[in-house]
């Protein structure tokens, strides 16, 4: 019979009417994140362009094209393939390129090819195709040229804010309860969302982007922790891992309103506003039972038990009282049990014990280096969607929406086969689809897009279950009515999590040096983790350790210790 706090779930019932509610609801702000997470694709569009021309322009040429006005060029226009010459009514003949301009002295004939003497100048300004992108940030603030490298920080700005907020908020949460944060974060999403379209100059929308990612991080880091403390550990797995399909709806609402909307402010409101309604709402968030039991507040705790008994259609027999001595009963028995083993392990556990052998420093390597590929696979394969070629706003949907049937498939496998057995050939997959790109012609564009898209949903499986199978890899510890040291593993390597994203964005500036390069980066780093996670051991159908000596002899050996330790402690970790 199960005992202590998830002995609600017995009652109350495991993923009924209140907890299914309550989950769907905290999950559409979910659907924010991913929208602002990955808004810079289109808010920092950059698209053709050229120094700005001479006035009364007659004529223009391009290779064999010959047209009478710059803003028909475009459609022929390929960076990188040459000028643009125009010619004006004065008889002056210019040579545009993107960040110089040149002025052919003694031309005497209108031709494309010219031998004489040339005058470079700098540009004064730029002119822009306008036809797939109407207003950018770049095209208001002309970051090309020398500039380019502010528009490139935007979104390595955005993802230093996304490490910041989930330091911040992971640890506020714990101090001051789930749903404080949860109301406030989702607050200033829809604030900061809204200003940032309002900024007025670049500093300040880089300031306002930064801000948003620290809130919308925060959100994101802190409702894994309050939907799992809502449901127990047999629909536990597919909760946390479906919060990530909300934040691949988030990529695939991008994708639709960067189609329909291509002025940035514009499409940045439309955006903030999509998920507004959760405002409407979310006051009415309670918050959860295991965190006003830990902080002693109990007739709230009894309120919403009672609460939730009513909306399951069941009696509330259930009280705190009996929660409350089954906790301190377990508490007590196993300090008799353990004859105060856990209360020193407590103490002396610290991320050195991670590496204090050399079995746990490869275990720790190899999972803070799956962690890393994870966000860095995942980050990199979204951004660089929209330049494969094709309909960007195409691709950059079918990135977000190959995700939902990996943490389908994800969640069955990993049941099924083994968290490691899962893992290790999804990163493998991914691996193998990214390096194969090295042989596509650029002109098959869509097998390029195939094979990315495969790559996203190896990573996207190997990113989802990473969470679980690291709280399953180290020792647990019982505190009051939970304390985890795996949280120690899981923080640790939510820090590589963060560093993959805040590298991600540099990788796939990469792309200017050859269109493929980003995935081959990450198709090889797949590739070694995953042969890598073969080496770790298997945790499905293992009991949870309690100390680091059954944690090392995991794999090895049978563990003959079953530590009475309930699987609520690894989703309590999840706090980035």
């Amino acid at each position: 019979m199960t005992t202590g706090m998830e002995r609600l779930f017995d009652q109350l019932g495991h993923f009924k009417r209140f907890q299914a509610c309550l989950y769907f609801a905290a999950i559409f702000q979910v659907i924010s994140c991913g929208i602002h997470y990955l808004a810079s694709v289109f808010l920092v569009e950059t698209p053709k362009f050229l120094c700005d021309s001479p006035s009364n322009i007659t004529n223009v040429l391009y290779r064999n094209h010959s047209l009478t006005s710059l803003a028909d060029i475009w459609t022929h226009y390929k960076p990188g393939d040459g000028p643009v010459v125009v010619q004006t009514a004065g008889g002056d003949q210019w040579e545009l390129s993107p960040c110089l301009k040149a002025l052919r002295l003694d031309a005497i004939n209108f031709q494309y090819e010219f031998f004489g003497n040339k005058t470079v100048e700098s540009c004064g300004g730029f002119v822009y195709d306008h036809s797939e992108v109407e207003q950018s940030i770049v095209t208001d603030y002309d970051l090309v040229c020398e500039k380019e490298w502010l528009a490139k920080l935007a979104q390595p700005t955005f993802m230093l804010g996304v490490l910041i907020g989930a330091l911040v908020f992971g640890d506020v949460a714990d101090r001051i309860g789930r749903r404080p944060i949860l109301m406030a974060t989702s607050l200033c999403q829809f604030i900061f969302g809204v200003t940032v379209a309002f900024t007025g100059n670049y500093y300040l929308f880089v300031l306002m982007r930064f801000l948003l990612a620290m809130v919308s991080s925060g959100y994101l880091v802190v409702v894994f922790v309050y939907v799992t403390e809502f449901t127990r550990i047999k629909v536990r797995t597919w909760t946390s891992m479906h919060v990530h399909a909300a934040f691949a709806v988030g990529i695939m609402v991008v994708a639709l309103v960067g189609y329909l909307v291509r002025v940035w402010w514009i499409y940045q409101i439309i955006l903030t506003l999509s998920t507004s309604p959760f405002l409407l709402y979310c006051w009415k968030f309670p918050e959860t039972p295991f965190y006003l039991m830990a902080k002693g507040r109990y007739k709230e705790a009894q309120e919403l038990l009672d609460t939730m008994a009513y909306f399951n259609s069941l009696p509330p027999t259930l009280k705190v009282s009996e929660l409350k001595d089954e906790c301190d009963g377990e508490l007590l028995n196993d300090n008799k049990q353990e004859d105060g083993r856990a209360m020193q392990v407590k103490k002396r556990l610290s991320i050195l014990d991670m590496f204090g052998s050399l079995k746990m420093a490869g275990r720790s390597a190899t999972c803070w280096a799956i962690w890393f590929i994870g966000s860095l696979g995942y980050y990199v394969f979204s951004l660089v969607s929209v330049n494969l070629g094709g309909n960007q706003y195409i691709n950059l949907f079918l990135a977000g929406a190959i995700e939902v049937p990996s943490y389908l498939i994800g969640c069955i496998a990993m049941d099924r086969v083994g968290r490691k057995k899962t893992c290790a050939p999804a990163l493998l997959l991914g691996g193998v689809a990214c390096m194969l790109i090295i042989v596509v012609p650029q002109d098959i564009e869509i097998l390029a897009i195939v094979l990315s898209m495969t790559g996203k949903f190896a990573i996207a499986i190997a990113f989802g279950l990473i969470y679980l199978y690291t709280c399953e890899l180290y020792p647990t510890i019982i505190r009051h009515y939970f304390w985890s040291n795996g949280s120690l593993a899981v923080g640790s390597g939510s820090m590589m999590c963060r560093v993959g994203s805040v590298v991600a964005p540099f990788c796939v500036y990469l792309a200017d040096i050859w269109i493929y390069l980003p995935q081959l980066i990450v198709g090889i780093l797949a590739f070694i983790i995953g042969i890598l996670t073969m080496f770790l051991p298997e945790t499905l159908g293992q009991p949870l350790t309690s100390t680091l000596e059954e944690a090392e002899a995991l794999g090895s050996k049978p563990n003959t210790k079953i530590a009475a330790v309930d699987a609520l402690e690894m989703n309590q970790t999840i706090k980035a």
